[in-house]
């Protein structure tokens, strides 16, 4: 059964002052879809009253930090059989999202990530620090558990009971590569699709700073570190 109407599909996006793009983004969102779940990060631009009114359950996490927008959207879909997480900022092609549920629906993996090293780019949408960062992070995964990733995009789909067993913890940055990380460690399935990427609407609240950059490789690449100094299955 490949049929994702069968399935209770919730869409996760985490979001902070995404004013300007929140609203198309929602819009795009395929109708089989169970819930889309908008998670305001503390924002100061009406994000939140803008996602209500195009149609999606919006929570408040007052507290900023990606992860901790991501496990309080997570509480919000304990009804799903599927998460998908994507941003807000209008670079993800919600029509993907088709593709990115498809492998899950056959069993053919637990996790299913949206890679923007595989598909195509917009010019200017990744900056090199991103690429470059990336690139690192996903080399770092494959030396410690030969586990093969092109990409930490946040554009990504997980079985309900497969994202429970892993006990999130990472609060800010590093959400995705610790995500990817104990799937590496325990041998769950897993698969990359190729997904288009788009410069983003508005400026990024990481790569848009020199702080928010470097912020960022710190946080993902100790997460890595983290975790290969822990066990197997910790």
């Amino acid at each position: 059964m490949t049929d994702p109407s069968k399935f209770e599909i919730c869409v996760v996006i985490p979001a902070r002052n995404e004013a300007l793009a929140i609203a198309g983004v929602i819009g795009a969102i395929p109708s089989w879809v169970s819930k889309i779940i908008v998670v305001d990060n503390g924002s100061s631009d009406g994000t939140a009253k803008i996602a209500e009114q195009a149609g999606a359950t919006v929570i408040n996490e007052p507290v900023p930090g990606y992860g901790r927008a991501c496990l309080a959207g997570i509480e919000e879909a304990s009804a799903c059989d599927i998460i998908v997480f994507m941003d807000g900022d209008g670079a993800d092609i919600p029509a993907e999202m088709t593709s990115l549920v498809k492998p899950i629906l056959l069993d053919h993996a637990d996790l299913v990530i949206g890679s923007r090293a595989l598909g195509t780019c917009e010019a200017g949408a990744l900056t090199f620090p991103q690429q470059f960062g990336n690139a690192f992070a996903c080399a770092l995964m494959r030396i410690f558990w030969q586990a093969h990733y092109t990409d930490l995009g946040p554009f990504r789909a997980i079985r309900r009971e497969t994202l429970n067993a892993l006990a999130m913890t990472a609060p800010t940055y590093g959400w995705t590569v610790e995500m990817q990380a104990r799937i590496a460690k325990r041998r769950i399935k897993f698969t990359e699709i190729p997904v288009s990427y788009k410069r983003r609407i508005g400026t990024s609240k990481i790569s848009g700073t020199i702080k928010g950059t470097i912020l960022a490789g710190v946080y993902i690449i100790g997460t890595i570190m983290r975790e290969a100094i822990t066990n197997s299955t910790d």
